[in-house]
């Protein structure tokens, strides 16, 4: 007989069985077309504009499935993609520049699901659909503010290495910016002297990104101005040295056009609220030589009012000459006044903020600021219908895939090949599961991992059932050939699926985008693969054959 499989294992075995059941079921549910709306400080998303919206839909008679508040955005779900498209435009339309309307795919997965964190895995552009961003450096202003302030006219090696860096500077910001969107295997590639293809798959806030992408956005911080008259500047004698701004209920303030820090010495910020009034605030973070001067300029002014000036350049056309031309206008807006109550350090906070600001305000400055402005010249969304043909496809080809594996292995194997398909199975429950949990996106490439990492858990079950076999051969018992078998073809399988693995690990450190896709796909695979073609196998064959007396085992052919 052989040696009764542990229960401990038994117990593992079930219990991993079940947690990847629920995290691999937000997968079944699908997803709901949807439009999503954001509004801006002055035009902030309420009940009102929810009713408004609706009473919008019905009265042109679209259908809608719901309309919901959710972190300061509306949610407006739909039925059909065509009715998802209309209402975009006639919402768009409708809310006018006030609001950002952008098409969204919502997931309809179960509360108590959302509550254990389980959540579907993110489609890549081709299967899902997403955005693609073309985006235009504005590398002439750049080049020409570096003529302002230079002692002669810049070479043509000079406006070079200006441009490249300018590019390459551009891109790694918005790689940043991304990153902190949390958007995975999106795509960052320069097109020609000075645009950027940005390609976003899978993403959930395509309003959000197209809004964090655009902004070329820096901080400055300005004392104020309490050696002259407020009332004086208000009737047009401003003095030359400072500026009136106004707080967000309008009341004026004077301050000094003398910058005491600027949003390049912040090396850190992250959102949060505030212990004392529970309020969102930013938390910065400074680092280099600025900060002994910054602390140095706090002390001289305790008591005093420090603002902090939140400047935003954006594309915008005008006509010159009657030609439409895109010329940079800058934004600025006081975000922060405050007084100086102790000496700042590295370490201090930005009040004054709602909590979507101080979000957007921290992920960029964490992310860092673009070197030139940019702006978008084309935006393409790629919609699901696409994707869904190519997810109809992708499966396809694992259903047929797996159904092959399914028949010869039963055929071939007998009641040995059927242990190893429930395997197979719960090996390809994991994978997904696993690639729901890591946050991984699921890409054509990437079901092409999964058919292969399906073979290859079957190439494993293939060893060890062959060495069984084998065993069979040589006189050995049944119980001591599952014995031997699993024991002397372990060293195999693991150095096939090492050398797999390490391919992958390169696949995945050197590779971009859809190859990067695969490479997730094939490692994690590998993995579950290893887990359930050779201990689930071998319970589920002690469970069989453990503890009887058999003379004969179901082997195959």
């Amino acid at each position: 007989m052989l040696n009764a499989f542990p229960r401990w294992k038994y117990m593992l075995l079930a219990a991993t069985l079940i947690v990847g059941l629920i995290y691999a079921l937000p997968n079944v549910y699908g997803e709901d077309p949807a439009v999503q709306i954001i509004g801006t400080a002055n035009n902030p998303v309420g009940e009102a504009l929810k009713n408004k919206v609706t009473e919008l839909l019905s009265s042109n008679n679209v259908k809608y499935k719901s309309a919901s508040i959710d972190d300061g955005q509306l949610l407006v779900r739909f039925y059909k993609t065509d009715v998802q498209l209309a209402s975009r435009d006639l919402l768009k339309d409708s809310l006018g520049a006030g609001y950002s309307v952008a098409l969204n795919l919502a997931p309809v997965t179960p509360a108590w699901l959302m509550a254990l964190g389980a959540e579907p895995m993110k489609l890549g552009l081709d299967l899902r659909g997403g955005v693609r961003f073309l985006m235009e450096v504005d590398i002439a202003s750049t080049i020409k503010r570096r003529e302002s302030t230079s002692d002669h006219t810049l070479t043509p090696v000079e406006i070079e290495q200006i441009r490249n860096y300018t590019m390459e500077q551009t891109a790694a910001t918005l790689r940043n910016r991304i990153n902190e969107l949390g958007v995975a295997e999106a795509i960052i590639q320069q097109q020609g002297a000075n645009r950027i293809v940005v390609e976003l798959p899978g993403i959930q806030d395509t309003a959000r990104a197209k809004d964090i992408l655009g902004k070329t956005a820096t901080l400055d911080f300005l004392l104020e101005d309490g050696d002259n008259d407020l009332m004086q500047a208000l009737h047009g004698h401003v003095p030359p040295g400072s500026k009136i701004y106004y707080l967000a209920n309008g009341q004026p303030v004077l301050l000094k056009k003398r910058v005491v820090l600027t949003g390049n010495a912040i090396v850190g910020a992250s959102s949060q609220y505030d212990s004392h009034d529970n309020q969102p605030v930013v938390a910065i973070t400074l680092g280099g030589s600025d900060i002994s001067l910054f602390k140095e300029t706090t002390i001289n002014n305790i008591n005093k009012h420090m603002a902090v000036i939140y400047r935003e350049s954006h594309m915008q056309e005008s006509v010159v000459d009657g030609q439409t031309v895109k010329l940079p206008v800058t934004t600025e807006k006081l975000i922060s006044y405050a007084t100086i109550r102790g000496p700042l350090g590295s370490n201090f906070q930005i009040s004054g903020l709602g909590l979507a600001e101080a979000r957007d305000l921290a992920l960029l400055l964490r992310a860092g600021s673009l070197p030139a402005t940019i702006s978008i010249v084309e935006e393409r969304i790629i919609g699901p219908s696409m994707g869904q043909e190519n997810i109809n496809k992708g499966m396809q080809s694992v259903v047929v895939g797996l159904s092959l594996i399914v028949v010869f292995m039963t055929f071939y194997y007998s009641l040995f090949g059927v242990i190893a398909n429930i395997a197979l199975l719960f090996n390809l429950i994991l994978l997904v599961a696993l690639m729901s949990l890591v946050g991984a996106t699921l890409t054509l490439p990437g079901i092409a991992g999964i058919v292969l990492t399906l073979g290859m858990a079957v190439d494993a079950n293939v060893l060890i059932f062959e060495r069984i076999r084998e065993e069979l051969r040589l006189g050995m018992s049944p119980h001591a050939s599952i014995q031997r078998g699993f024991e002397h073809a372990f060293s195999t399988i693991i150095d096939s699926n090492l050398t797999t693995l390490i391919v992958g690990i390169i696949l995945f450190s050197i590779g971009t985008g859809p190859v990067k896709g695969f490479a997730i796909t094939l490692s994690l695979g590998i993995l579950t693969s290893l887990f359930t073609s050779v201990t689930g196998t071998r319970a589920i064959v002690e469970l069989i054959y453990g503890k009887r007396n058999i003379k004969k085992l179901l082997v195959g052919i």
